[in-house]
């Protein structure tokens, strides 16, 4: 299946790149199908002779939407990033980014090393124009909704300029994932009075500013905002992101284990717990991490989206269909139009 612009809607799954092993991925693909009607075809990456078994057992061997391209490697958790990308030039995730970059693919999907992805994403598709670093978009629960978090942890060592593009990244990702039309983009730091936080925030905060007819910029926000209706795009470095990110995951498995070891502590809060259940479990699914099963690394000239190493089959399927949607909506060409205007506003002019 080939799009408008003559580039494959194929979506290209690294098979093999996932903690809990080929066969979760494979079953995440079987959901994804049966789920939407309207996916992209999929090419699986990796060991045909570990894959073709476990396809032929979920009756899946001769799908019209399936493909499975051979990959002989793996890159593991413990590899190093460019050390493995020189050693493993056949492994799952390289083929699948590179499908992609020949135009085989219109996306890739992997649950991989998540330093290796990035880097073989911007080896491999390099940045878009006028972009120097990807960011990495989270999807995180909030009142009343969701708000975007970039960068999650592609680019810890940011400048100005970076935030910036972020903040550009994030409010088209936003309108395409969270449906918002007009974002409401925050600068994250450690106080909403003109002249808190460090150099960078400061930078940044004024170069926001020249841009405001691009984004919807509201200014600095702090910590505890993150989590109130106050904000759909939050804007930090890739350090302080990756962060915030890992400790939103660690709080709600800390409140899920902490609230059922109260409930079960006698039988009085037993009998309440099981009254609430309907409710306990309408807060879990908001608050999941699982609902949105990827960040997309986006400034890149192709569609790449990072799955939790951890991810399940549900995660993941959710993860192929953000691939979907992101093949459908024609992201890039969007993003680089604005990005062209802000280094415009923000870059001073060469004498």
């Amino acid at each position: 299946m080939v799009s408008s612009s003559g580039v494959s809607t194929r979506i290209a799954v690294d098979a093999m790149g996932s903690d809990m092993g080929p066969s979760e991925i494979v079953e995440a693909v079987k959901l994804a199908l049966a789920e939407f009607p309207d996916l992209s075809p999929i090419t699986l990456v990796g060991d045909q002779m570990i894959l073709r078994p476990l396809l032929s057992s979920l009756g899946l061997t001769d799908h019209p939407k399936l493909a499975v391209f051979q990959a002989s490697e793996v890159i593991t958790m413990d590899d190093k990033p460019l050390v493995a990308l020189k050693r493993k030039k056949d492994s799952s995730m390289v083929r699948a980014i590179e499908l992609v970059k020949s135009g085989e693919a219109g996306a890739a999907v992997s649950c991989g090393n998540t330093g290796s992805l990035v880097a073989a994403g911007i080896l491999k598709l390099r940045t878009l124009e006028g972009i120097d670093r990807a960011a990495l978009a989270a999807v995180v629960p909030r009142k009343n909704g969701h708000f975007i978090l970039l960068d999650a942890g592609a680019n810890p060592e940011a400048k100005s300029e970076h935030l910036v593009h972020n903040a550009i990244l994030g409010t088209h990702y936003c309108r395409m994932e969270l449906g918002v039309d007009r974002p409401r983009v925050g600068l994250l730091t450690i106080g909403t009075e003109e002249g808190k936080g460090n150099a960078l925030v400061a930078e940044t905060h004024e170069s926001l500013k020249r841009i405001d007819t691009l984004i919807n910029y509201i200014g600095p926000v702090e910590g505890f905002q993150v989590f109130k209706d106050d904000v759909d795009v939050l804007v930090c470095d890739g350090f302080v992101g990756n962060i915030c990110l890992k400790s939103w995951e660690s709080l709600v498995k800390f409140f899920s284990s902490e609230m059922k070891s109260f409930i079960c502590a006698n039988p009085v809060r037993m009998f309440g717990g099981s009254i609430a259940k309907g409710a306990f479990s309408d807060l879990r699914r908001r608050i999941e991490p699982e609902r949105f099963g990827g960040a997309p690394l986006l400034g890149l000239k192709g569609n790449l989206i990072k799955a939790h190493g951890s991810a399940n089959r549900q995660a993941f399927k959710n993860a192929i269909r953000d691939a979907n949607e992101m093949i459908k909506t024609d992201l890039n060409n969007r993003i680089e139009a604005d990005i062209a205007r802000a280094n415009a506003a923000i870059r001073p002019v060469a004498a």
